[in-house]
């Protein structure tokens, strides 16, 4: 076999072999998260878990999806293991081989290693903050907590837009800081969360109330100035009372799709949830005392943010395909000068296999809300409803014994697989 007829019978592996990855990629993917969807958690873990410990170009992916499974699961200490080996992984510096670089550049971006979204990198650290406030270890938190100062700084240099710059991550940070009494810390994380989300419906409180505790006094009355709808209350700085601050990770994000124009480009459909909110009924074990409701309000959406990523990722995608298809015809015409035939084939199998990589972290929410109750302290039963978008209820519930201390934030995570 002659080198030119060896090189093409190569590229015609080479689509082969990147046709099946993405086909088994896919397949990896979906199977898990459908046990998921229908509560089966536990049997999804093992599959994931087998993925995850595989090196491979495709395996921080498989970690987040690892992490985000066990974290589901309640077995925070083990996901936060996995999360840090994600984040490890998600740090170092991008490094692709040359032949990596030409099969991408050949067949399909496949071939080069996952790196992560900017969002996707920042959630990491947001998810290991959760397990760790679940885990009732809020100095590990609290470094989570810096670590994401240190990301969201590092990416507001290199020019992120502000909504990778994820700006729930910054609000919970700024909530385990005020947990923690570090009030100027808080103050500055709820400032700079504004600046980047402005529609937060808890902020105009948190500023007004973070400003004066952290004896910013002028500040506090300038916040005041600018939300006139909010009134101060005096329970805000009432030290004898906690807060139960619930998590709400309602649903599934976007799934990534080949688009239905071009088999080279991705495309994020939305993913149908049934449950869109939550309410939480909040009992004092104690009899004859108040009952306290609350229902969760939007902090985050991660399906916008993903999409919004997308697209603006798309002018670079386009530039790189586009000399993807010049290579490929470069070299099939060398081919096919020698070899019409061959030449042929060899255009064939290179575009065959330029695949959109639809490689994303799928189990992540659709969006983050948040439920927030001023307690006295003492032990309570919560109730945690999920409701359709017209109010119904859906089968997404759970009851969980809470302990509330003064002056505390009681932190409790909770996932609508729906």
């Amino acid at each position: 076999m002659s080198f030119r007829r060896g090189f093409s019978f190569g590229l015609l592996m080479l689509a082969m072999l990147i046709s099946i990855g993405c086909a088994t990629y896919q397949s990896k993917v979906s199977s898990p998260r459908k046990l998921m969807k229908e509560g089966r958690v536990s049997e999804a873990l093992p599959v994931l878990e087998k993925l995850a410990n595989t090196v491979s170009d495709d395996q921080l992916v498989y970690l987040l999806e690892y992490g985000t499974a066990l974290q589901i699961a309640g077995q925070f200490k083990e996901s936060n293991s996995i999360f840090l080996k994600a984040d490890r992984l998600a740090d170092m510096s991008d490094y692709h081989s040359v032949t990596n670089i030409a099969a991408a550049t050949l067949g399909s971006e496949t071939m080069i290693q996952y790196k992560g979204e900017s969002y996707e990198k920042v959630l990491i650290n947001a998810m290991l903050a959760i397990n760790y406030l679940m885990l009732g270890q809020p100095d590990e938190a609290l470094v989570e907590a810096r670590r994401l100062n240190e990301k969201l700084s590092a990416m507001k240099l290199d020019g992120r837009k502000p909504y990778e710059l994820n700006p729930f991550a910054k609000y919970l940070s700024a909530l385990i800081w005020e947990s923690e009494r570090k009030y100027d810390d808080a103050y500055i994380a709820f400032s700079e969360s504004y600046k980047l989300d402005s529609t937060n419906p808890f902020l105009p409180a948190d500023l007004i109330r973070s400003a004066k505790n952290a004896r910013r006094d002028e500040t506090s009355r300038q916040w005041k100035g600018e939300f006139p709808g909010t009134q101060e209350e005096a329970s805000w700085y009432d030290k004898s009372k906690g807060e139960l601050v619930i998590l709400f990770q309602q649903g599934w994000g976007p799934e990534k799709q080949m688009s239905a124009g071009s088999h080279r480009f991705p495309e994020l459909r939305a993913v149908h949830s049934e449950t869109q909110s939550l309410t939480a009924e909040v009992r004092p074990k104690a009899a004859g005392l108040q009952v306290f409701n609350g229902s969760s309000q939007r902090v985050y959406d991660v399906q916008n943010v993903a999409i919004e990523t997308l697209k603006e990722d798309y002018g670079a995608l386009i530039a790189r395909r586009v000399g993807g298809i010049a290579a490929k015809a470069v070299v099939s015409d060398q081919i096919r000068q020698k070899n019409e035939l061959l030449g042929a084939l060899a255009w064939v199998a290179m575009n065959v296999a330029d695949q959109a990589d639809l490689r994303q972290w799928s189990s992540l929410p659709q969006t983050i809300q948040i439920i927030r109750l001023k307690l006295a302290p003492g032990e309570y039963k919560v109730h945690l409803q999920g409701l359709n978008a017209s109010g119904s209820p859906t089968n997404d519930q759970m009851d969980v014994d809470l302990k509330i201390q003064s002056g505390r934030k009681t932190f409790y995570n909770f996932r609508a697989l729906r």
